[in-house]
């Protein structure tokens, strides 16, 4: 199917299923009709203003929860945004059909939302797994977007798999040598395994704030494995699934649309990372967290949301 047909069929589709009651406030709810019509996606507004900002969360497999910091900074500074669900995740339509969990799919479906919302002109945000999707987006459909942001995402998995086995570094020998003798075996369903994960090594990387903020232990639990397990792999050490080979740093030059990229000290990206994609895309600029981690929308906010907005105001 060449674009061209895809967007008729999107459209048509949209128009055709009632999944939206006609004059009823739903507090910026909609469902949206994607894979064709197939499935919907949950999806949300908050704000009312020309600029216009739609949000990719990350995982693959988690959901909008831990995105919901953005609620406190960006409709008060007079920008709309649009949370949703990817396929899956949540709210949205879970369909157990593993040949739904690939990029390309993943990519469709981010136009198909486009389409439902009506949005043109719009800026991008994506963070972490959905910095890819907002990357592939760009390349593909640069026509639509007035602005990009890439929140703590490097351009390649093999940048990705260097900065995650420096953090295992990070831990004492003991639990370094337990943590690879665990993955010598596989063993990643382990109990230990998944202790030192979620009492070592995410507090150290994925957010620092103790405790960890409600919004983002809800987006766990609502986690999908098997989006997860199928796109990354077992772990977040190491990438075993169909994501592995992806890599997207000799088409960075390509997004020439206005383009903030976030890095922050204690992520499990580097920043260095973020901070050389800026130099290779002709219209970006870089923001560096200082006291923040894989989620500085939370453990650096200030930081985070001045840099964050200020770029906003300027698309």
């Amino acid at each position: 199917m060449d674009r061209r047909d895809f967007i008729v069929q999107a459209a048509a589709a949209a128009a055709v299923i009632p999944l939206n009651p006609s004059g009823i406030q739903t507090a910026g709810i909609r469902m949206v009709p994607v894979v064709n019509g197939k499935y919907k996606v949950w999806t949300k507004r908050l704000g009312k203003a020309p600029l216009k900002v739609l949000l990719l969360h990350g995982g693959p497999g988690v959901s909008h929860e831990y995105l919901e910091a953005m609620e406190s900074f960006l409709p008060q500074a007079g920008i709309e945004m649009y949370y949703y669900d990817q396929l899956g995740c949540n709210n949205s339509d879970q369909p157990d059909d593993p040949s739904l969990w690939t990029l390309e799919r993943y990519l469709q479906e981010v136009e198909e939302v486009r389409i439902g919302l009506g949005l043109d002109n719009f800026v991008l945000y994506g963070h972490s797994w959905g910095g890819i999707l907002a990357m592939e987006y760009a390349l593909k459909y640069q026509q639509h977007l007035r602005g990009l942001v890439i929140s703590n995402m490097t351009a390649g998995m093999k940048s990705y798999l260097v900065r995650t086995a420096w953090w295992k570094t990070q831990l004492s020998p003991q639990l370094l040598a337990t943590l690879s003798a665990l993955e010598a075996k596989q063993d990643y369903d382990s109990p230990e395994y998944q202790r030192i994960m979620m009492e070592e090594l995410y507090p150290m990387m994925l957010c620092r704030t103790r405790p960890w903020p409600e919004p983002v232990s809800r987006a766990f639990r609502h986690m999908n494995e098997k989006i997860y397990v199928q796109m990354q792999g077992k772990s977040e050490f190491l990438v075993t699934g169909n994501l592995k080979e992806w890599e997207r740093w000799d088409r960075l030059h390509e997004i020439k649309v206005k383009t903030l990229t976030v890095g922050a000290r204690y992520d499990e990206m580097d920043p260095k990372d973020m901070e050389k994609m800026a130099t290779l895309m002709p219209n970006a600029t870089y923001a560096y967290c200082p006291n923040g981690s894989h989620l500085c929308m939370w453990d650096d906010q200030a930081v985070y949301f001045k840099n964050l907005i200020q770029f906003l105001k300027t698309c």
